[in-house]
């Protein structure tokens, strides 16, 4: 019997219709792990006919992979529903290119379609505009050499902080967890999806904001990252009001994909899934069904990480993340073993600060720092 397998497509058109370009991830459903990526330029076409595409050649991958089951994942809503059946197919283009996807899926054991939000699927968009880019220039695209590789997995160097002078000014991050939620009021798994602050979770935002305003007396923030969440997003808004600067949005710092997990408290799925939660809980390798497991959290953040410091070499910036995301950058900066995961607490609204040096080293400055947040609370 084959995995579970999880296909995440899209398509784009720069002119709609326009030069046109589709690209498609194949992971593991269990493990988050990349098994093929696909993309093409396809000459001129509109943005419908290269979602379908893009779907196409992501079945088409699946298919060889020979899966127990695949799970769709596109941003496009009309593929998604008529796709499903909810939907009617009129344009002759769209119906050849359904009746195409519907041929490959009679071939596959099983295929369940999900639509998520646009800034969820970076990593097929990516895909599809690398061979936009590509078909440009009148060349084929090439797969690229692997996703991106978890910062911090090889050697780097100690440093004694406050021994030594660094060769050149290190680049600290700032790492503030969202505010409360409805989910986070009943301690329940929120992932990808996107509940709002709750009116505690805004005093919690302006109460961030407030402490980050004081840190940026004395160090100057050139910046302020948020995932594209709207809880994170929410919290960033404040931080970047009371700084006077606009708050710029990296997918790459989201939340772990909780899959099948989402909103259920962990004892409602040491319930429902007993024997699933205790492996999920003894390897970090391992996803919720349907859903992304840590080691594949921590490579899209290490990326993330990498372009953020790359952006602001020897700048102090704001990153505001999740608590997964922000423990994967504490555990590569402490070189600490994938299980120190689940032995970190970062409080809603805490905030940790990270010094990350060109040579590699890391010094961790503080963390899950509350002080800022009323007397009183309990912030978890």
């Amino acid at each position: 019997m084959g995995r579970r397998l999880r296909v995440e497509a899209d398509g784009g058109s720069r002119g709609n219709p326009g030069p046109a370009g589709y690209g498609a991830v194949v992971r593991d459903a269990d493990t988050g792990e990349v098994l093929t990526e696909v993309a093409e330029g396809i000459g001129t076409a509109s943005n419908n006919v290269a979602e379908y595409r893009g779907l196409i050649a992501g079945l088409e991958a699946a298919l060889a992979l020979d899966p127990e089951s695949v799970e769709v994942r596109m941003d496009s809503m009309l593929v998604v529903q008529q796709m499903a059946g909810r939907w009617r197919v009129k344009h002759p283009d769209m119906a050849r290119l359904k009746a195409e996807a519907d041929e490959l899926v009679r071939r596959l054991p099983r295929v369940r379609y999900v639509h998520i939000a646009r800034e969820l699927n970076a990593e097929a968009d990516q895909l599809a505009n690398e061979a936009m880019d590509a078909a440009a220039r009148g060349l084929p695209w090439v797969r690229r050499t692997g996703p991106a590789v978890e910062a911090g997995t090889g050697p780097a160097p100690n440093r004694l902080s406050g021994w030594t002078e660094p060769t050149s000014p290190p680049t600290t991050t700032v790492l503030v967890r969202h505010g409360e939620t409805p989910l986070s009021v009943e301690r329940r798994f929120s992932g990808i999806g996107d509940p709002e602050l709750t009116e505690r979770g805004r005093e919690q935002a302006a109460a961030a904001a407030e402490r980050v305003a004081e840190l940026a007396k004395t160090a100057p923030l050139a910046a302020v990252w948020s995932s594209p969440l709207r809880r994170a997003q929410a919290t960033a808004e404040a931080i970047a009001e009371r700084l006077g600067l606009a708050v710029q949005v990296e997918s790459g710092l989201r939340e772990t994909d909780f899959g099948d997990w989402e909103g259920y408290t962990l004892a409602e799925i040491r319930e429902r899934w007993p024997a699933e939660l205790t492996a999920w809980l003894a390897s970090t390798d391992l996803a919720p069904p349907y859903g992304e497991s840590f080691a594949a959290t921590a490579v899209r953040v290490g990326a993330a990480r990498d372009a953020i410091v790359a952006a602001h070499p020897g700048e102090a910036v704001v990153v505001v993340s999740h608590v997964t995301p922000i423990k994967a950058m504490l555990r590569v900066a402490l070189d600490a073993p994938a299980q120190v995961l689940y032995r970190l607490h970062l409080d809603l609204a805490s905030m940790t600060e990270i010094d990350w040096y060109a040579d590699g080293a890391a010094v961790v400055r503080s963390v899950n720092d509350t002080c800022h947040l009323p007397l009183g609370a309990d912030p978890a």
